[in-house]
């Protein structure tokens, strides 16, 4: 039994592999670069939610924006009770209730289909001013890519949810700085990144992404009349070390050699791949 987000990143990070190699592939770095954040959001004290009434109205809503990091997401439902364990090793098998990138509906606990990138913050935004207006209690949280936020649809959103004061949405940044081909700032570069938000009138709050107590302390801060932006600096691939900070590892799997690396960093067993 899982007793804290510490105990649940490790298991976790464990289980995002687990979950590629028996589905065969999957964006790794990407789901290991916010297996902290899904522990802390859903063993950390954060989330108010309730597995056997995956719809309980006034539960708090957790949106993966950047959809292919689906395999953290889906660890730490399975651990929290949405859903049983057998689905977790038929992720994008036929007859499988879990495809890689998550569907609302599918599975209890996924609050929006996403993958496409771009669409989370303003389906994050709607809840959060529904819930307002029908003066329900619970809070938004929703998970960005960085390089998800050259969309302009992030920007518009953005602009919007200062302007409807939604005290009651969180975005988090995964700040991993690379993106699917290069770093960031090689593409299009978001400097200063806190900054831009800042302007369009967010409370932001900069933080060590796998910082536990960081983590805890900026998701549970609540501003006044205004929405919080959390810039969790993190290190994409985190973990694992032959991946950390590599931009070639954003949809690979390892090698031979690689892959017995991975098993001793990450604590598994030949017998948990069979």
């Amino acid at each position: 039994m899982i007793k804290n987000s510490n105990e649940m990143a490790l298991l976790v990070r464990k289980n995002i592999y687990r979950i590629a190699h028996y589905a065969g592939g999957g964006h790794l770095a990407s789901a290991l670069s916010i297996a902290d954040i899904v522990a802390v959001l859903y063993f950390g004290g954060v989330m108010k939610y309730d597995p056997q009434k995956p719809d309980w109205v006034d539960r708090d809503f957790f949106i993966l924006s950047k959809g292919h990091a689906s395999y953290a997401l889906y660890s730490v439902l399975q651990s929290a009770g949405f859903f049983d364990e057998k689905e977790l090793w038929n992720v994008g098998r036929p007859g499988s209730l879990i495809g890689e990138h998550p569907k609302k509906g599918d599975i209890p606990g996924v609050e929006a289909s996403t993958g496409a990138l771009g669409h989370g913050l303003s389906f994050g935004i709607g809840i959060a001013y529904a819930n307002r207006v029908d003066k329900l209690p619970g809070h938004v949280y929703v998970a960005l890519g960085d390089g998800e936020c050259q969309e302009g649809s992030i920007w518009e959103g953005a602009l919007s949810a200062p302007t409807l004061k939604l005290d009651n949405l969180t975005v988090i940044v995964d700040h991993n700085k690379l993106q699917a081909m290069d770093r960031l700032e090689n593409i299009v570069n978001m400097k200063p990144f806190a900054d831009k938000w800042r302007a369009f009138g967010w409370h932001v709050i900069e933080i060590d992404g796998h910082d536990h107590t960081a983590i805890k302390d900026a998701l549970l801060y609540r501003a006044e009349g205004k929405p919080v932006a959390v810039i969790a600096n993190t290190v994409k691939g985190k973990g694992v070390s032959f991946m950390e900070n590599k931009p070639i590892w954003h949809y690979r799997m390892p090698n031979e050699e690689e892959l017995k690396i991975l098993m001793d960093e990450l604590c598994i067993s030949a017998e948990e791949l069979q």
